[in-house]
């Protein structure tokens, strides 16, 4: 077993973190057990009864957090013309094509999501290798492969999130900052959870949330009953 600092372990003395809680209580549990100055980000993971090696049980979308993730996101766009300039009044931290994939190229990623239009996806993909490991590449399942590029850098500032299944049957994702609060992150929680439902694939037999467990950055996880969700 990893090593625990004292100021980790002193968080779980009077608490009991092998008991499944309630949703707004696992929330409240895991802001109380941290030990840190920063504003920590809250991150939750959901066991799913899926099995993501069947294309047909493969869970993958995207969800806009009603409170946001409490951080500014930088956007990225490739455009050229009109599109460009849509992009930049939008707001777009960085706009352009050749001279993008460029700089991406020579190591540049002071980004974190990326959009583009479908014409200049051809430019793009020579840095595929790139942006895909780092969850960068632009993708139309993720509504980030478009040419309404003023929505999808408002909706991305706004706090949409894009998540998928791994291999375990098992979906991380920020559900915002511990400043948020346990009702504010508990509305972002309940819109994560309604998105993965609406996604539950037909091959999918028995329960379909099996186990959610929410925690800050440095802190313990707090298992949540599954059968409070609803």
């Amino acid at each position: 077993m990893p090593k625990r600092g004292k100021k980790y372990l002193e968080t779980g003395k009077g608490h009991d973190f092998t008991a499944k809680l309630g949703l707004r209580e696992g929330i409240e549990l895991a802001l109380e057990a941290t030990y840190v100055k920063f504003d920590e980000s809250v991150d939750v993971a959901v066991r799913l009864g899926v099995d993501p090696r069947h294309a047909d049980q493969m869970v993958r979308g995207t969800c806009i957090l009603p409170n946001g993730l409490g951080k500014e996101v930088r956007v990225l766009v490739f455009a050229r013309g009109e599109k460009a300039k849509e992009a930049e009044e939008a707001g777009a931290d960085y706009v352009g094509l050749e001279d993008l994939v460029e700089k991406i190229q020579g190591g540049w990623f002071d980004f974190d999501k990326a959009v583009a239009t479908p014409d200049t996806m051809g430019v793009v993909g020579r840095i595929g290798k790139l942006l895909g490991p780092r969850g960068l590449m632009p993708n139309a399942k993720t509504g980030t492969v478009t040419f309404d590029v003023a929505r999808a850098v408002d909706e991305l500032k706004a706090g949409k999130i894009d998540f998928r299944v791994e291999k375990a049957g098992i979906v991380h994702a920020p559900m915002g900052k511990k400043s948020f609060g346990p009702e504010k992150l508990e509305e972002n929680i309940r819109a994560f959870l309604d998105s993965i439902i609406k996604l539950k694939p037909s091959a999918a037999k028995g329960a379909y949330i099996r186990g959610m467990a929410v925690s800050t950055t440095m802190g313990r996880g707090v298992k949540v009953d599954t059968l409070t969700l609803k």
